[in-house]
C-alpha cells in the first residue's frame, strides 16, 4: 500500500511517499480503508519533532474511510462499515489499523469528507468550549487565529452558548470570515493592539478566558487581556513554542489560571460519544458550518503542510486518498 513515511524530523519535505506491506489487525483492532485524512498542526508538530516521538512512522492522525476487516474480539464493528477516526498516527496511507474503540461509526448523512474535516478539530473546539471553560451568557470570549479550523468551530460554538467572542486573525481576508462564523468583534493581530481592544470591547474589564493556538507571538499579550481570575487557555503553538512562565506573573497579573489542554485527555468512551453527537447534530441542523480550505492528494502531503504552516488557509486541508 502507499503511504506516507516519516524517516527523520525536520520540514515538510521529510514527508516521503513509500510503498509499504498493508498492516493486519490484532485482537481489538480493526482494518480502515481510508478515503479522507485530515491534516492538522499536530502533524507538523509530529513531523517536525516539536513533540518528540521516535522515527520511522506514518503521519497523520485523523481519518474517514471503511473497515476491511477486523481482528479477534471485535465485534462493535463489521466489516463495509463507514467510520471515522482521530488521536491514532497511520493515517496517511491507502489502510491504517486503529484500535476499535477509537472509531466512530458514521451515519448515513455523514459522508468521508464531512467527518475528516469536522472530527478532530469540531472535538477539539467542543472540549475547549464545553470542558476546559465551560462558555455562557455571562462570558466574553478571545479566539486567536479565528479564521482557521479549530478557531473557526470555536467561535460558532461560543456563539451557540451565548457567549460574546472577539475574534484574531492574520489579514483582512480572515477577519471577514471570522466575522461571516458570528465573531462580535475581529482585530487583526499582527498589525493592531488586540489587548486595547478586548479592554475597549469588555468596558475595561477584560475576557474571561483567552483560547490561543498562535503561542510564542501571543502568550504574554493574552494573558494582558484577561480579567481577573481569567483563563488562558494555550491549546496550540503555530508561532513556536512559549518560553518558561513564572508562576508569580500569574499572581500580578490577577489570579489569573493558565492550562495546556490536548484532546486525547477529553476523550473517554461517555465524553466521545456525546461530544460527537453533538457535533454531527449541529452540523445536520446547519447550526455549525464546515470550512474545507483545500483537497489535496496523498503525494502532495508536503504541499498540504506547506499550505498550513504558511498560515493561509482558512478551513479545514484534507489528503484525498
Amino acid at each position: 500500500m502507499r503511504a506516507i513515511r516519516v524517516k527523520t524530523h525536520g520540514g515538510p519535505e521529510v514527508l516521503q511517499l513509500e510503498e509499504i506491506p498493508a498492516p493486519t489487525p490484532a485482537p481489538g483492532q480493526v482494518l480502515v480503508r481510508i478515503e479522507c485524512a485530515g491534516v492538522n498542526f499536530i502533524d507538523i508538530y509530529h513531523r517536525s519533532g516539536a513533540y518528540g516521538g521516535e522515527v520511522p512512522f506514518t503521519a497523520g492522525v485523523e481519518a474517514a474511510g471503511v473497515v476491511t476487516a477486523v481482528g479477534d474480539g471485535v465485534a462493535a464493528v463489521q466489516p463495509e462499515q463507514r467510520v471515522a477516526y482521530c488521536m491514532e498516527r497511520g493515517a496517511y496511507a491507502e489502510y491504517a489499523v486503529v484500535p476499535v474503540a477509537k472509531l466512530v461509526p458514521l451515519p448515513a448523512d455523514i459522508d468521508a469528507a464531512t467527518a475528516a474535516t469536522a472530527l478532530l478539530q469540531g472535538l477539539t473546539a467542543h472540549f475547549l468550549s464545553h470542558s476546559t471553560f465551560a462558555l455562557g451568557p455571562e462570558h466574553t470570549a478571545v479566539v486567536h487565529a479565528a479564521a482557521g479550523g479549530v478557531g473557526g468551530l470555536l467561535v460558532q460554538m461560543a456563539k451557540l452558548r451565548g457567549s460574546r467572542v472577539l475574534a484574531t486573525v492574520s489579514s483582512p481576508g480572515k477577519a471577514a470570515l471570522a466575522i461571516a462564523t458570528g465573531a462580535d468583534r475581529v482585530v487583526q493581530y499582527e498589525h493592531d493592539d488586540f489587548v486595547a481592544a478586548v479592554r475597549d470591547f469588555t468596558g475595561g474589564r477584560g475576557a474571561d478566558v483567552v483560547y490561543d493556538a498562535v503561542g510564542r507571538a501571543t502568550f504574554e499579550r493574552s494573558l494582558q487581556c484577561l480579567c481577573r481570575r481569567g483563563l488562558l487557555v494555550l491549546y496550540g503553538q503555530a508561532s513556536g513554542a512559549v518560553p518558561p512562565v513564572d508562576p508569580q506573573t500569574l499572581n500580578v497579573m490577577g489570579s489569573l489560571f493558565l492550562t495546556r489542554p490536548t484532546l486525547a485527555h477529553h476523550m473517554d468512551e461517555a465524553e466521545r460519544r456525546g461530544r460527537v453527537t453533538d457535533l454531527f447534530g449541529w452540523i445536520r441542523s446547519g447550526a455549525l458550518q464546515l470550512r474545507l480550505d483545500a483537497r489535496f492528494r496523498l503525494e502532495a502531503a508536503a504541499e498540504a503542510h506547506r499550505r498550513l504552516e504558511s498560515r493561509a488557509s482558512m478551513g479545514k486541508i484534507l489528503l484525498e486518498i
